[in-house]
């Protein structure tokens, strides 16, 4: 169970990375440069939640065909800010776990933006320790995944990614 949570978290997460910076051929200046820069695309801020692991914030805008967010809903302008789609991934404390009590792992969480243009929190799944990114270089991403079974097994699970749009 645990492999098939990583590889969905890590699916997921890929998901994110290679769509980030994605902008639709209307967005591009007549003399072909990008609107904005690809700093703002895809932000990663180290050691900001549960047991110090990173978190990662994905910007985009829509294709001309169907794109859909962290947690499967289907994305549209609506669901965007600045004409951009939003999708982040950290983990937490589990909400459901009382204070005081052992936990089993954090939660990873998914946000992005509701149809009122507000960023909404999802749990994906639980039984996250940690939640490591490394850029590797300007468009290459390491991600590791450590997952627990709240008892006996703790697994680190690694994939890298490479980004499509950003330079």
């Amino acid at each position: 169970m645990l492999v098939q949570d990583a590889d969905r978290a890590l699916e997921l997460i890929g998901r994110s990375i290679r769509v980030a910076g994605y902008q639709n051929q209307d967005s591009f200046l007549q003399d072909g440069k990008k609107n904005s820069s690809d700093a703002e695309f895809l932000k990663i801020q180290k050691s900001v939640g549960f047991r110090g692991s990173d978190s990662l914030l994905v910007k985009h805008q829509l294709s001309r065909g169907v794109d859909l967010d962290c947690i499967g809903n289907v994305l549209t302008a609506e669901r965007t800010k600045q004409n951009l789609a939003i999708q982040g991934f950290l983990v937490e404390r589990q909400a459901s776990a009382p204070k005081g009590q052992r936990v089993n792992g954090g939660s990873l969480i998914c946000q992005s933006l509701d149809r009122q243009g507000r960023l909404q929190k999802i749990t994906l799944m639980s039984g996250i320790n940690y939640l490591a990114i490394e850029e590797l270089d300007a468009r290459v991403f390491k991600i590791k995944l450590e997952m627990t079974d709240g008892a006996f097994i703790q697994r680190e699970f690694e994939r890298t990614f490479t980004t499509r749009n950003l330079l």
